[in-house]
């Protein structure tokens, strides 16, 4: 077999519609377009969705609300992770209903006072919430 003999197999190309080339091709006269209309003229036709100056559906139809596919993300000021005490992480956070069920991660903000001591772990912390952390006793690991 050699390069030259390759072919495609039978009945896997068609070939293309002749249209206008006599009555005998079956696309002749019209080509396949009928009788008069824009659809039938050479470069008339309309956008996807004009609907011949009726207000479209797509604008007719009332826009309605819109959900972030990013996960979410929560903010913990320091006055709120004070009510919590010993190894603080994100499962705990959700469980005393500080940050939303659906949030993917939490950061600790410095927005408030904190007195005691917190272990913080996997949960991000600015640097201002780290020392406050710290100050109080409490250590943080970004895990």
């Amino acid at each position: 077999m050699r390069l030259n003999d390759l072919h495609p197999g039978e009945g896997a190309r068609k070939s293309a519609k002749r249209v206008g080339r006599g009555p005998g091709s079956g696309l002749g006269k019209t080509a396949g377009r009928g009788h008069k209309g824009q659809k039938s003229r050479s470069g008339g036709y309309h956008k996807v969705g004009f609907e011949g100056g009726q207000m479209p559906l797509q604008r007719r139809v009332p826009k309605r609300g819109f959900r972030s596919v990013t996960p979410q993300a929560a903010e913990v000021r320091l006055d709120s992770l004070g009510r919590l005490s010993g190894d603080v992480d994100l499962m705990a956070l959700k469980q005393a209903k500080i940050v939303p069920r659906d949030a993917a991660r939490a950061k600790v903000i410095a927005s408030g006072k904190i007195e005691s001591a917190v272990n913080l772990k996997g949960v991000a912390a600015s640097a201002g919430a780290v020392k406050a952390i710290e100050a109080a006793g409490g250590s943080v690991e970004n895990g």
